[in-house]
């Protein structure tokens, strides 16, 4: 049974900074495709960033440069360092993994519906 856990999100002014965890069982996220969507009232949810094969990381243009994917294959756990917060960041985030055949996913997609797991909601609010 895959599970996905995110923790971490809270309020801050702009400027600020957060850090979001997805702790993950029942899948190995380092030969997977994993990544952090967010989701504001009455928007669709968007892709943030992703975590793809090799290592290879992919962001939003809105938040290249401020934020930051990362893992920890030990702890089997997702992160994403948020910098430089603008109240335009305020959503409600989660992590996401894609189900894949094979030993390894080869392919990171930036469309939610092609993701199967998907964590709890972690929100974000960041005020001016």
């Amino acid at each position: 049974q895959v599970q996905l856990v995110a923790s971490g999100g809270g309020s801050v002014e702009a400027g600020g900074s957060l850090r979001l965890s997805c702790a993950v069982s029942g899948y190995t996220i380092s030969t997977g495709c994993v990544g952090w969507f967010r989701q504001a009232p009455g928007k669709d949810r968007d892709g943030v960033a992703l975590m793809g094969i090799d290592g290879g990381t992919a962001y939003t243009a809105s938040v290249k440069g401020r934020f930051t994917i990362s893992e920890d294959n030990a702890k089997n756990t997702l992160y994403l360092q948020m910098d430089t917060l603008k109240p335009e960041d305020t959503a409600m985030y989660f992590c996401a993994a894609r189900e894949f055949s094979g030993s390894r996913c080869i392919r990171r997609s930036w469309i939610d519906r092609e993701y199967k797991y998907w964590s709890q909601g972690t929100q974000v609010t960041v005020s001016s």
